[in-house]
């Protein structure tokens, strides 16, 4: 016996969102209003308008009349498909709260259709029940993920369903990327290929001094971005870690592991998986209630979530474009936030290590991704709570004594699957920039640095720190020795090597 769902009429407003035209909601929005799913609405929801006139405005598709499905599951689940791609979240917890039955009829009513066999393969994987339908005889061979409209995996075929599963990733840590123009330039650039190019005539010992300022770089602004000010030990420490990203596996003892590192003091954390809530956010002032602006993943959702990602790294990272992967793995590791503390530098570790694992950036050099970021807070701020933001509302959560929450309803599957799509065309501009601005402005200081130092050199006879110092001074003073500095820490010169010295710092570094 099938339910009757009763899908919903011409809006002009749907779940507090507004339509620009009066239209009939269809697809994921049909399902979402017949089957009251609590989920996060996708960053654009489908229509059908009145008019023959498609409409793409304020996160909505209108379509035309010619697109209307049949008002059953079968029709707009057919729709989300063909006009909307994968939304695991939403289908996960579609099938929650349909009969099985109703997916078993509609398999049997076309058992050859390629829509069909992508629905009955996606309720079997996302569900883990075995539907009582026996295994496809006829119809070609489909892939799961549409890759002309979302980034997908290599395939692996099905034959009980007779599909090409190419879902990047498992049942445990699947989120999916929406092909955007933006990226597909990024891609086309070969970014990999063009940082190659940038070093490739750079002196080895110039390219190291050159890796070692941008590690350093990296490690102090990852801190910078949690606003902690870490001694510079554990900066370089840290540092150390990053330039080692991707030589070892990822697994959870490798997170613990960096995560002993990034905190170096254990006195006042709990090292490893969190055995409680965890949020984002402040407190009131007056009665300490947590005021979230993010909720971690249920602590008992962490092992199935983290065995999720670790699979993923091991393989569809591995196939996936390099920069994508890293924003996947990275995104979906600090959105669950599975320590107490340490999850934001860990993040952005991740993105070293699967640029690293897949040879993404030349041997021996890290890309300063979270200087770049850092230059972007605001951007990367409204990236994590892009999708924090349409998840909060959905989280039921009480306060603790000790002000933290307790999650009351299950959330796991938002933490596996989401879009990452806006994370990853920040991420690609970021890697961009480093690639075509920081590796090669820094191996150009380098370069007039030493030129600036050797006709030092030939000037007065100095040690290094002198040389260093006598730059910040002209750095500072816009290429002139000030009087108080020829007074005091410099008052060896004479008045000819000064201007000498002033004369051998702008041709190194105001001219071309």
């Amino acid at each position: 016996m099938t339910a009757q769902h009763r899908y919903s009429g011409p809006v002009t407003v749907f779940h507090e969102r507004r339509l620009p035209v009066r239209a009939t909601p269809a697809g994921y929005a049909a399902l979402i209003h017949a089957c009251e799913l609590a989920v996060p609405l996708p960053l654009t929801l489908s229509a059908i308008g009145e008019h023959h006139k498609i409409i793409e405005q304020a996160g909505w598709r209108i379509l035309t009349p010619r697109h209307t499905p049949r008002p059953t599951l079968e029709g707009h689940l057919t729709f989300a498909l063909k006009y909307e791609g994968l939304d695991l979240a939403i289908l996960k917890r579609l099938f929650d709260a349909v009969d099985e039955g109703e997916i078993e009829t509609l398999v049997r009513s076309k058992p050859t259709g390629g829509y069909a066999r992508r629905i009955w393969f996606l309720y079997e994987w996302l569900t883990g029940n075995r539907l009582d339908l026996s295994d496809a005889a006829r119809g070609t061979y489909v892939p799961v993920v549409d890759p002309k409209r979302q980034y997908a995996a290599i395939a692996e075929t099905s034959p009980r369903h007779r599909v090409k599963n190419n879902l990047p990733g498992t049942r445990e840590f699947c989120p999916l990327v929406f092909r955007t123009e933006a990226l597909d330039q990024f891609i086309a650039m070969n970014l990999a290929e063009r940082a190659r190019a940038a070093v490739a005539d750079v002196p080895r010992h110039l390219l190291a001094r050159t890796a070692a300022f941008l590690l350093l770089k990296d490690s102090r602004s990852s801190y910078a971005i949690e606003g902690v000010r870490a001694p510079h030990d554990r900066i370089q420490r840290w540092g150390r870690a990053i330039g080692e990203a991707g030589r070892k596996p990822l697994d959870l003892e490798e997170l613990l592991r960096l995560q002993r590192i990034v905190i170096g003091d254990a006195r006042f954390v709990r090292f490893g998986l969190r055995t409680q809530g965890g949020f984002v956010g402040e407190h009131d002032r007056d009665t300490r209630m947590p005021l979230p602006d993010h909720i971690s993943a249920r602590h008992e959702d962490l092992p199935s979530l983290i065995d999720g990602m670790v699979a993923f790294d091991h393989g569809p990272a591995q196939t996936l474009d390099a920069v994508i992967a890293a924003a996947v793995l990275a995104f979906g590791f600090v959105y669950a936030h599975p320590f107490e503390d340490g999850n934001g530098r860990i993040h952005r570790y991740l993105i070293h290590h699967v640029l690293a694992a897949r040879g993404f950036n030349p041997p021996g050099v890290v890309f300063p991704v979270s200087a770049a970021i850092l230059e972007q807070f605001d951007a990367y701020r409204l990236v994590l709570e892009g999708y924090s933001a349409r998840l909060l509302p959905l989280i039921q959560w009480q306060p603790t004594d000790d002000g933290n929450v307790t999650v009351l309803n299950q959330t796991g599957d938002f933490y596996r699957y989401f879009d990452a799509t806006s994370q990853a065309e920040f991420l690609y501009a970021r890697v961009r920039k480093t690639i075509e601005e920081d590796l090669p402005n820094e191996t150009d200081f380098l370069r007039r640095y030493d030129r600036f130092r050797a006709g030092v050199e030939a000037v007065a006879d100095m040690p290094d720190r002198t040389v260093d110092l006598l730059f910040r001074f002209l750095q500072q003073n816009g290429g002139h020795l000030s009087g108080r500095a020829r007074a005091r820490e410099l008052s060896e010169l004479t008045d000819h090597e000064a201007e000498r010295i002033e004369q051998l710092y702008n041709e190194a570094f105001t001219r071309s």
